[in-house]
């Protein structure tokens, strides 16, 4: 292969995220249960024989800063190859909305890089690699739903339900770091057992067969847990409380990640695509399935 087209890069949500402190090296002891969705970034990448790496398409800030961008440039250092790439991105992902569209982007970038180089990295290679770009990346990388532990890098697959997904972006871009930093972050919350969470799921997963319709399908997956850092997003941002205001009329909603993206897990599709209509103006949103794997985990 010398090229590829159009290649996925799934958003993911958090089902809940706790902060269980502050750790030496100055990140935060997190853990959370990522849920890769429908709505996707797609990327082109054509092999250069040149070792030079050219970004093209939507792009926010400096090329060079880019993840996908960094993603590449890292490949070629771990393996030494001597071919460069054409990449370019169509963003349907938003930025700064908690949604992991560039650490998406930068795991497509080395998955698909890593066969059309024919560096031949094992994909635990290849998420060593991811985790210096972000400690979300290495989740995508691995491409299955997860119970994440640590900086959100130790990851035990997770089986969810099937489910469908309101999201809405009130077009506001939230910075991770400016949250984590907030004085007003807790910190404390205990420890859960992914024991604990599966139980959820189980119970989920129970109510979607019993075919209930509506908010009551997904509660008990919905519920679990909090995101605590929404609180602080919420105080910084009012619209983010809005989001959520406006889709729990419709169900369990909250904040995924940092922000500033809301979601509501919906059993119904026809529900997930009533929580997304008639939003105030400025506002995005999408009705998508829940993805039980990536769609590149085969390569």
């Amino acid at each position: 292969m010398e090229r590829a087209f159009a290649l996925p890069a799934p958003a993911k949500v958090n089902l809940f995220l706790h902060v269980l402190g502050r750790r030496d090296d100055g990140y935060h002891e997190l853990q959370t249960a990522y849920a890769l969705i429908e709505l996707a970034d797609w990327i082109d990448i054509e092999r250069r024989d040149d070792g030079r790496l050219h970004r093209s398409g939507d792009l926010i800030g400096l090329p060079e800063a880019d993840l996908a961008v960094r993603a590449a440039h890292l490949l070629q250092q771990r393996t030494g190859t001597r071919f460069g790439a054409d990449i370019r991105i169509l963003k349907c992902i938003p930025s700064g909305a908690g949604l992991g569209g560039g650490s998406s982007d930068a795991a497509t970038t080395l998955i698909a890089l890593n066969r059309l180089w024919q560096t031949a990295l094992d994909r635990t290679q290849l998420a060593a690699l991811a985790l210096q770009l972000g400690a979300d990346v290495p989740f995508f990388v691995h491409g299955e739903n997860a119970f994440a532990e640590g900086r959100g890098e130790v990851l035990t697959p997770l089986a969810l339900p099937s489910f469908e997904c309101a999201v809405i972006w009130p077009q506001v871009h939230v910075s991770t770091r400016e949250i984590f930093e907030d004085p007003g972050l807790t910190r404390n919350t205990k420890a859960t057992k992914i024991a604990s969470f599966s139980a959820a799921v189980r119970a989920d997963r129970t109510a979607v067969e019993a075919q209930f319709v509506g908010p009551k399908s997904s509660e008990a997956l919905a519920r679990f847990g909090a995101n605590d850092l929404e609180a602080v997003a919420r105080r910084r941002y009012p619209e983010i409380g809005r989001a959520v205001e406006h889709l729990a009329a419709f169900g369990a909603a909250r904040m995924t990640g940092s922000g500033s993206a809301v979601f509501m897990i919906a059993g119904d599709a026809d529900v997930a695509r009533a929580a997304v209509q008639d939003l105030p103006g400025g506002w995005k949103g999408w009705a998508v399935r829940g993805l039980s794997e990536h769609p590149l985990r085969a390569w």
